[in-house]
């Protein structure tokens, strides 16, 4: 684990953490657990299907709320937000990555970068430069004006990881990140992702693929609903 520094809060801090569906019966997807995130980690999260992985990364993304414990995002308290306070908060701080791109079609890769940024609190001004800026630092300068259908599997999944750096958040979230990719278009984006931590980002990656989870700094391994870490003491 990578030391804090300047006392920043933690970018995700579990205490307790625990989703359990509504029976009957009930279901506990997520039984308690606790897990510290700093600034600048690269952590990758893995376990077998029906583990727990989904239900771990919609109560990350903001998209579930924990039936127990405290969960504090950036230092922020989660639970005592209202769902508007939420929603905002995940735009500004958390960037999204999936496995199936969610580009739209008929539009350019800066138009998809740009209106990534509708609701994350960058003013329209901004908008446009930040998306140039986010396409050259994934290497796409050369495909601005392309559309996804245009592009390979690798440059579409680049459009898409610009999109989630372009408003600057606090952690990048990848879902499954290389699942629709052939080796090579895999190795490029695991590249980049690397090159994304070593500038400072935090990159959390959900994965079965234990080559893909190799690349980050430490393990998370969710089994039957149960965290465990290695390299690092779970509260």
């Amino acid at each position: 684990m990578t030391a804090r520094q300047d006392h920043a809060p933690a970018v995700i801090e579990f205490r307790g953490v625990a989703l359990t569906y509504p029976g009957p019966p009930p279901v506990e997807a997520l039984k308690p657990c606790g897990v510290l995130i700093e600034r600048g980690e690269f952590v990758s999260v893995v376990g077998p299907s029906g583990s727990g992985k989904s239900t771990f990364l919609n109560i990350v993304g903001l998209l579930d709320s924990p039936t127990g414990g405290t969960y504090l995002l950036d230092g922020i308290d989660t639970g005592a937000l209202k769902d508007a306070e939420r929603t905002a908060l995940r735009g500004r701080r958390i960037g999204f990555v999936f496995q199936s791109f969610h580009l739209l079609p008929h539009r350019t890769a800066l138009e998809n970068v740009v209106l990534g940024m509708t609701y994350n609190g960058v003013p329209r001004a901004e908008r446009a430069d930040r998306a140039r800026q986010a396409l050259v630092r994934v290497g796409l300068s050369h495909r601005l004006d392309s559309v996804p259908t245009r592009l390979s599997g690798g440059e579409r999944q680049r459009v898409a990881i610009a999109r989630a750096v372009a408003g600057r958040p606090s952690l990048l979230l990848c879902d499954e990140p290389t699942g629709n990719l052939d080796t090579r278009n895999a190795e490029s984006v695991l590249t980049l992702l690397g090159e994304l931590h070593a500038d400072g980002m935090t990159v959390l990656v959900i994965t079965h693929d234990q080559a893909v989870a190799a690349c980050g700094d430490r393990t998370l391994t969710i089994r039957d609903g149960v965290m465990d870490e290695r390299g690092a003491a779970v509260p």
